[in-house]
């Protein structure tokens, strides 16, 4: 299918398309495919509309145009509040989400779209977390903010709320996908979020301007926070929670699925638990879940994080050079230093034994050192969190 920015006009049948009364997300797509844009959808005969798979009455109300008053509303709104549609065939369409069973034919986006191009990776969780909960989110989804990933989530009371902060707080970028409008906000308290949000990261939706935050459109909206991601990371919920829909979700879509361990006998640790137990990759520190993550995703994420440094002043050819690891090293600190001298090249060493090896450092520490050294070129990780130094 080709993609392009769809231009004012096409925009307006974009809308139009997804405010057809009953037509819904999977027989939209399916007329998209059949006939390529909404323009040709709107041109269709009755007959034509029936032989794609619609019913006598969506396909009278297609040709109707009935929808077409309620879309100027809609892009009027758009205007005023700087909201723009990503629709199906536009090339800043998250590719992920295009690959999943019944993706939006449409987006609203309000703020920097650019960041549908990048590495996204979903963070859910109760609305009612614990203490425990709220401080691993806080510091996981930071510390994966830091490493490259967009941090995805609900903008949910709770655990979603943490986690879109955490990322800001770390100077990274977060998306929230709301089961409302993107000029709702929901809940009332996380307006300030949503204003941060708009300014530093997107607010997404596929729900039109100024819809009400409805209980039956959650569920919706978790299929995009996991299909638009490389993995979706589940801190806590109960067996049959929202995070947990999402869960099986992002199985459904064939993504990676991480989960923290939680109290055994806390109810908010049932569903991450049992996630762990069907297979779920268990999270203790956010070097857990990069390791996980396929191939092409982390040599991204590695590229980005030498950008980042050469932006710095670093490059990597200064990393190479003595002078380079010299000024390297004073960023890195000591940690960084006891690990070049610890690795060898010729030779892998495990995580537990450089964590043993070198004492006085956290696994924290030696975590982060090692990712900004890879980042640099001078440690590569093999499989099973073994590492050697880059020859």
């Amino acid at each position: 299918m080709p993609v392009q920015v769809a231009s004012r006009e096409e925009e307006l049948h974009w809308i139009a398309l997804t405010l057809v009364p009953g037509l819904g997300t999977r027989n939209a797509g399916k007329l998209i495919s059949r006939f390529r844009t909404p323009q040709a959808v709107f041109r269709a005969s009755r007959t034509e509309l029936e032989s794609a798979g619609v019913s006598g009455a969506v396909a009278q109300s297609i040709a109707s145009g009935c929808s077409f008053e309620d879309a100027v509303v809609q892009q009027e709104k758009m205007l005023e509040t700087g909201t723009v549609a990503v629709t199906l065939t536009d090339p800043r369409y998250p590719a992920h989400l295009r690959e999943i069973y019944d993706p939006p034919v449409m987006l609203f986006a309000r703020g920097r779209v650019e960041l549908l191009q990048a590495t996204l990776f979903g963070v859910v969780g109760t609305r009612r977390p614990t203490p425990y909960g709220l401080a691993a989110t806080e510091r996981l989804a930071g510390d994966l903010a830091r490493a490259g990933l967009v941090i995805v989530s609900g903008m949910a009371r709770g655990i979603d709320t943490t986690a879109h902060k955490a990322a800001l707080a770390a100077q990274g970028d977060t998306v929230a996908v709301l089961g409302c409008g993107v000029d709702v906000v929901y809940p009332a308290e996380n307006r300030k979020l949503a204003d941060e949000l708009a300014a530093k990261g997107l607010i997404l939706s596929e729900f039109a301007m100024g819809s009400t935050a409805f209980p039956q459109n959650f569920p919706i909206r978790n299929r995009i926070i996991s299909g638009m991601g490389v993995g979706l990371l589940v801190v806590e919920g109960a067996q049959y929670s929202g995070s947990a829909i999402t869960a099986r979700l992002a199985i459904d879509q064939g993504k990676e699925v991480f989960a923290v361990p939680g109290n055994i006998t806390s109810k908010m640790s049932w569903g991450p638990n049992l996630l762990i137990k069907q297979g779920a990759k268990l999270v203790q520190d956010w070097n857990d879940v990069v390791v996980d993550l396929p191939p092409d995703v982390r040599r991204r994420l590695v590229d980005e994080g030498k950008k980042r440094l050469l932006d710095q002043g670093i490059t990597g050819n200064d990393a190479s050079s003595p002078e380079g690891q010299a000024s390297l090293l004073s960023n890195h600190g000591e940690a960084a230093r006891r690990l070049l001298e610890k690795l060898k090249p010729d030779a892998s060493t495990h995580l537990d034994t450089l964590v043993e090896a070198l004492e006085g450092f956290t696994p924290s520490e030696l975590i982060a050192a090692l990712f900004e050294l890879e980042m640099n070129g001078l440690v590569k990780q093999l499989p099973g969190k073994n590492f050697v130094k880059v020859w």
